[in-house]
């Protein structure tokens, strides 16, 4: 009996508990023990859909800095320029999340360059940055890589468009072309167009990215629910989907311990950093290799995708503005092949992929930040431990700043001479220590593929096709499947010969 009511009696203390928020700590929606606010975010869900706009609508509620609790994780959700800012540029913010789900991605335990901090994400931060670059990040190697894989997928357009009788569908077009530049540094081959296994990868990509969201998903804030329902919670098909990879990526490695090359790719050099550091204290392992890649897999290919079919269906959707840029192409390039250095004579081009950013909001959130120790932000204290959420939508779709955010306006980044505006507001990348590492190849690929497909192609919308107007949710957001016609622009084409567009 006595043992009967002392268990009741815990189980009271750890509600009360559960539930309880510190002084100075923000406010927000209602929390419930175990489940903390997780019935209410889930209702607004089903509503709004997106996850951006659930905490866009409890910010109208509750101020740009609220609290949430979702399931046992403390988190806060930040919106609006100074304080999105301030998290992102604060060192206290710098953590990353830790948790059930980013662990077991990761072997079951802290691993890789996305979701670590401290000492351990600084070395390896700079071995790739390092690396990379050897391998051709930022110089005319990777300008020439990306040339080629883009030259690649205009041929194929061209073949498969039949003269542009014939629609294309647009989801998925680009991600083979986008991830050969990035493996090519990373492994040092690329894929066929129509790789099969590679096919199967993507789309794996592709379901992953829509199965979670930026806090870790229901694994992460309530993991026993693996037990209790292992099919719905996704984590079945999580462990499915993590299994391919890593097989896949384990075959890479592999073939890299057996091949003699003066290559020395990312894989090569991480090989040998493991053999000289054996003995060491130094986070060189093989299962690190192995997230390593596959964060720089997934980074590099799902959110570049997603942002060069949003290109495409903002121009189809515009076609004054493409109507632009073919004028600017023609007077500043003509038929010659596009080069990486044109791209600050294209002031309207680059204005107009500025502004298919903005709008679309591939990374609506900052992926998640944690704090390594107590500090403030605004009026509010906040707890070492905390997830911090901070929406970049919220900044680029801010009414105040840009006076009209839900119109598609390239112009908003032009002066009045006709160059552009870098405008601090606009953060695709995030800003601060731990800003997107694959930014500049990021902004290469997208200026490349669309400054070449625009040289070549007019896009159009075929007979009886309805664009999508809505769009598929996750870590990311990317178009729901569209088609469009690419016809041939000829005084082009006429002018490239030997296969070569």
């Amino acid at each position: 009996m006595i043992f009967v009511v002392a268990v009741i009696l815990f189980f009271i203390i750890f509600c009360i508990f559960d539930i309880i928020t510190p002084d100075k700590y923000p406010v927000g929606p209602k929390r419930f023990p175990l489940f903390g606010s997780y019935l209410e975010i889930r209702k607004l869900r089903k509503k709004l859909v997106f996850y951006h706009l659930v905490w866009d609508h409890l910010a109208q509620q509750f101020g740009q800095v609220f609290s949430v609790k979702l399931g046992r994780i403390e988190a806060v959700v930040v919106s609006g320029y100074d304080a999105v800012r301030q998290v992102l540029c604060k060192d206290d913010f710098d953590g990353r999340p830790d948790g059930f789900f980013f662990r077991f991605r990761a072997f079951y335990k802290r691993l890789g360059i996305v979701f670590v901090d401290g000492p351990v994400w600084t070395e390896q931060r700079k071995f790739c940055m390092q690396h990379l670059r050897k391998m051709g990040l930022g110089g005319d190697l990777m300008e020439r890589l990306i040339s080629e894989e883009v030259n690649d997928l205009m041929l194929d357009i061209k073949k498969r468009s039949n003269n542009g009788n014939k629609q294309i569908e647009v989801y998925g077009l680009f991600d083979v072309s986008v991830l050969n530049g990035l493996w090519t540094m990373l492994a040092g081959q690329r894929f066929n167009l129509y790789d099969a296994k590679l096919a199967k990868l993507m789309e794996l990509v592709h379901v992953s990215f829509r199965m979670l969201d930026m806090s870790g998903g229901i694994l992460n804030q309530m993991p026993f629910i693996r037990y209790l329902a292992p099919k719905c919670s996704g984590y079945r098909d999580i462990e499915h989907i993590l299994n391919e990879f890593y097989s896949f990526l384990r075959g890479s490695v592999e073939e890299h311990k057996h091949e003699v090359s003066d290559e020395d790719d990312l894989i090569c050099a991480f090989l040998k950093e493991i053999e000289k550091n054996k003995e060491s204290t130094k986070s060189f392992s093989e299962e690190q290799l192995l997230v390593l890649l596959l964060d720089l897999f997934l980074a590099g290919s799902e959110t570049t995708g997603s942002t060069l079919s949003f290109v495409v269906l903002h121009l189809l959707r515009h076609q004054d503005v493409q109507a632009k840029v073919h004028a600017e192409l023609d007077a500043m390039v003509g038929d010659r092949e596009v080069l990486l250095s044109d791209k600050n004579k294209l002031t309207y081009l680059e204005a107009t992929l500025m502004e298919v950013q903005r709008h679309s909001n591939v990374a609506p959130l900052a992926i998640a930040h944690r704090t390594v120790r107590k500090t403030s932000l605004q009026e509010y204290i906040i707890p070492n431990n905390t997830l911090i959420l901070a929406s970049i939508w919220s900044v680029h779709m801010d009414k105040q700043h840009w006076g009209d955010p839900e119109t598609f306006r390239p112009e908003r980044f032009l002066d009045g001479s006709g160059k552009i505006i870098n405008d601090s507001w606009f953060i695709p990348f995030g800003i601060g220590r731990r800003r997107c590492l694959g930014e500049v190849l990021a902004k290469t690929n997208v200026f490349m593929f669309v400054a070449k497909l625009l040289q070549n192609f007019e896009l159009r919308v075929p007979n009886g096709v309805q664009l999508p107007t809505n769009h598929q949710e996750g870590v990311t957001i990317s178009p729901s499947p569209f088609s469009a016609l690419f016809i041939p622009r000829r005084h082009h084409l006429h002018n490239h010969q030997n296969n070569k567009i």
